[in-house]
């Protein structure tokens, strides 16, 4: 699919951008342009690749001429370019708006434009009926993303949403690690909080699912296992940490969920099992022939209330095996890291 194509990745020196380009140089591609605002970070990502099909380019979304331009050549775009931390979005909302919508407008312009083949929009589970500035400009985001199918017959944009990706940048796990390592203790909300979390190749799967078999207006979601958090801090506890370092409960911080939800109990009605890994949520807007192409495949209705990471939480062995597959902690044999 990506044979001798050109492809942009927006916010590409991130953690998400770094493994879509190992697994995209694997088919081929003519070029892949790395777009985002760092400096020191494309710098890294050029060192670390070194392979002339990578082109790096400084820019931000929110500027329209500079998106235009990187989007002059590009047949693939993955958008991952966001502000995505929680608490500093609350703090500077109008940042985030700039970034997480203003971008979006940009970019949606600029591959229109340009006469992209087809765009993904990365979003994730705080869009879902969003209480925090973070999520409510990805779910304005979202909105956007959709609706642009319905003002070009030749760009297609789909969206998918995941949970949180195991050691991408300011991610959880992480974080724990190094507070028992300066800290001595480990900072949680609340005792019953639940999460999302998948591996990085997890996302980048379900990236590739969504550009391989979308039509243009779908939202894709990984079926996915939850956790509780202080299973998660329990574990980082065990393995790096030692009798004098502890939990401690702080209280959520404005804007956080206990439990976070893929599938709102607004969208159900519009949501399919796709198949064993994933969901699919058609659009509330009329997108020409989109609704007739699924009702051929004879999908099954998700036939749920919502999709929340409470639905089905795993158990502190399965959240270790987890942190395992992830590469944090390692098997131990006769206490030697095998």
């Amino acid at each position: 699919m990506f044979e001798n194509k050109t492809i942009l990745i927006t916010g590409g020196t991130g953690s998400w951008g770094n493994e879509l380009t190992t697994q995209l140089l694997e088919m081929n591609p003519k070029e892949i342009i790395i777009y985002s605002r760092s400096e020191l970070s494309q710098v890294n990502m050029q060192r670390k690749f070194n392979n002339p099909k990578l082109k790096f380019i400084i820019g931000d979304i929110r500027d329209y001429e500079s998106i235009q331009q990187a989007t002059r050549d590009a047949e693939y775009i993955f958008h991952l370019a966001a502000l995505k931390h929680v608490p500093i979005c609350e703090e500077q909302p109008y940042e985030a708006i700039k970034t997480n919508i203003t971008g979006v407008k940009n970019l949606i312009r600029a591959a229109i434009e340009n006469k992209a083949v087809k765009v993904i929009d990365v979003s994730t589970d705080k869009a879902v009926e969003p209480m925090n500035v973070y999520g409510m400009t990805k779910a304005i985001g979202e909105k956007l993303i959709i609706h642009a199918n319905t003002i070009t017959d030749k760009t297609k944009f789909v969206c998918i949403r995941a949970g949180n990706v195991l050691g991408t940048n300011g991610s959880v796990v992480p974080y724990f690690i190094d507070q028992v390592k300066r800290c001595k203790e480990i900072t949680i909300t609340d005792i019953e909080m639940t999460r999302y979390f998948l591996t990085l190749k997890q996302a980048i799967g379900l990236i590739f699912k969504a550009i391989k078999s979308s039509i243009g207006g779908e939202t894709f979601v990984m079926k996915m296992p939850g956790y509780k958090i202080i299973d998660i801090a329990r574990i980082i506890l065990d393995e790096f940490g030692n009798e004098q370092c502890n939990i401690k409960i702080i209280g959520k911080r404005p804007g956080e969920k206990l439990h976070e939800v893929l599938i709102s109990k607004y969208e159900v009605d519009n949501s399919y099992i796709y198949d064993k890994d994933y969901f699919v949520i058609l659009p509330q807007i009329n997108i020409e022939d989109l609704k007739e192409y699924y009702k051929k495949l004879n999908l099954k209705s998700l036939n749920k209330k919502e999709y929340s990471s409470n639905d089905y939480v795993l158990g502190y062995n399965e959240a270790k095996e987890m942190l395992i597959r992830g590469g944090f902690i390692h098997i131990k044999e006769n206490n030697i890291n095998i």
